[in-house]
């Protein structure tokens, strides 16, 4: 096979540089908690896990999100010993509930973290005053980058990072546009779109951890900001937020992310085959046969884990679900029933409560996860990324416009099945036995259940090459069901915003919890200096 080009020999470097950095601390030198406190913590974190899901690698940022907002960090004085000490608790909380392990975090990263909070509540307390909506929003934005900072100061994304930037760096030459659509967009919004597009799509990074990239990217030393930066950005973080907002809501985007989901895989592999051969890796490329079987070893491994995630999203969405519904049956839907009704139809609550689950159990189960037609197409364009042979251009294809006509006639037909769709089930429902309130309750989880299985259904296809064609049946249900699992979709981003149950997890028990487990750890650090002293 020819060298490799300088961009695979820069990931490979950085994928060995970030191997090396692996190093054995001491318990002087690191933070460390009390094991006992550290195992409440952690069964309190599961419990939360269940309550609260969010995607596996959303889990850490959102914690620290959480724990940023509790302790008002971003609106506490971070200088000086007392921000030390805050950073220090705050580190400290992060291993007790086993976001990080216990006995890695060196303690000079302290200071570091110190820097980071002390840098965006700068930022935060000078940036300027906007409406009471705008403000929250601002602060909520700028909360969630600092979170990922944060992540990324105690636990690097070096190889993810550098496998990102190669991906982007290759797309950029491959994606193209055709004469007629340049008018639709310039070479510039091209490139920051694959840019936006290959972050969302190879480590599904969401909007805020993209911010904290793009903010990076128009600031270098956004990370350790110069004195002159640091104002800058005080000074200009309203227009910097709108500049980004606007790039990450262009009208094409869903185009871009599109184009990268179907050919993300090869890049993921060769990220893999790299992280596992590091010292090797220039070998396996020199012979065909032997980077076929890499390609493949390292395929069923991300295949194996894929299914783990899968099934790990369908219990705790499912359980989530399940017990908000539970909660609320027991709340409202059975006091209402009686009160209305005059009686509670037994049948018609069991129902509401088992066909939810039943129903992500039917999307689980039909989700098509890979074939061998695709293991042949991930070894071939895996070659193509080595060789630098065979290589295909990618066209993105823009929509046709449609006349005035034509988008009537389409909102018609949408709207009429959305009609027929929840129409269909209220009416059997009402016939079943089911009171007007049962049947809201129960459309409204089945939407839920709807737009999760849809999601994790997607994520089934994260390894498969190319485009996934519908069926006649797939087309029939997409009629039926697209208006529901948007429904779906709304009500989620609205139970995120006003999830009664977090809130109450939030303030009335998180906050007493990790009081006691401070004050609990302090008294075992107590006893055993006092048991030290007896010799």
């Amino acid at each position: 096979m020819p060298n490799l080009s300088e961009s695979i020999k820069k990931l490979a470097e950085i994928a060995s540089k970030a191997g090396d950095k692996t190093r054995v601390n001491g318990e002087d030198d690191t933070i460390n908690v009390d094991d006992v406190a550290a195992r409440v913590a952690s069964f309190y974190e599961a419990i939360r896990g269940i309550v609260d899901w969010r995607e596996e690698h959303l889990l850490r940022k959102t914690a620290i999100e959480r724990i940023l907002k509790r302790r008002s960090l971003l609106q506490s004085d971070m200088t000086g010993e007392n921000g030390t000490d805050a950073a220090e608790q705050f580190l400290r909380e992060l291993i007790r509930g086993g976001h990080f392990p216990n006995h890695a975090i060196p303690l000079e990263k302290v200071e570091e973290i110190r820097q980071v909070l002390n840098k965006h509540a700068y930022i935060l307390k000078n940036s300027g005053n906007g409406e009471r909506k705008k403000r929250e929003e601002f602060n909520k934005w700028f909360v969630q980058m600092a979170s990922y900072e944060v992540e990324i100061t105690l636990d690097p994304h070096e190889k993810e990072l550098a496998l990102v930037d190669f991906t982007t760096k290759d797309l950029l030459e491959r994606v193209k546009l055709r004469p007629e659509d340049k008018k639709l967009m310039t070479e510039d919004e091209k490139n920051l779109q694959i840019y936006v597009a290959v972050h969302r799509v190879l480590f599904k990074m969401d909007d805020p951890v993209i911010a904290y990239h793009l903010l990076g990217r128009l600031y270098g030393d956004w990370h350790s900001p110069s004195e002159g930066t640091l104002q800058h950005v005080t000074n200009h973080i309203w227009g910097v937020k709108e500049l980004i907002e606007k790039t990450l809501e262009f009208p094409y985007g869903e185009k871009f992310y599109r184009l990268v989901e179907r050919h993300d895989t090869p890049y993921l592999i060769l990220g893999d085959i790299i992280g596992d051969k590091v010292g090797s890796f220039k070998k396996v490329t020199e012979d065909e046969d032997e980077l076929d079987v890499e390609t493949g070893k390292a395929y069923k491994v991300r295949l194996n884990k894929l299914k783990g995630k899968i099934r790990r999203a369908a219990i705790y969405s499912t359980v989530s679900i399940f017990i908000s519904k539970v909660l609320i049956a027991l709340l409202l839907e059975i006091p209402l029933d009686r009160y209305i009704q005059g009686h509670i139809n037994t049948a018609a609550i069991m129902t509401s409560v088992l066909i939810p689950p039943i129903l992500m159990l039917f999307l689980v189960t039909n989700t098509k996860l890979t074939s061998d037609k695709n293991v042949v197409n991930v070894k071939k364009e895996v070659k193509a990324l080595v060789t630098g042979e065979d290589r295909i251009d990618y066209y993105i294809i823009f929509p046709k416009l449609r006349s005035t006509l034509a988008r009537s006639i389409f909102a018609i037909f949408y709207l009429l099945s959305f009609a027929i769709s929840y129409g269909l089930v209220a009416w059997f429902l009402l016939s079943y036995g089911f009171g007007p309130f049962s049947v809201l309750i129960f459309l409204f989880f089945v939407s839920l259940i709807a737009f999760a299985g849809t999601k994790i259904q997607q994520r089934g296809r994260e390894l498969i090459v190319g485009e996934v064609r519908s069926s006649f049946i797939g087309g029939i249900l997409d009629f039926l069901f697209l208006p529901v699992i948007q429904v779906g979709q709304w009500l989620s981003k609205q139970l995120a915003r006003y999830n009664a149950i977090v809130f109450i997890f939030n303030f009335l028990i998180e906050t007493p919890i990790q009081v006691f487990l401070e004050f609990f750890e302090q008294w075992r650090n107590f006893l055993r200096d006092k048991k030290e002293e007896i010799h």
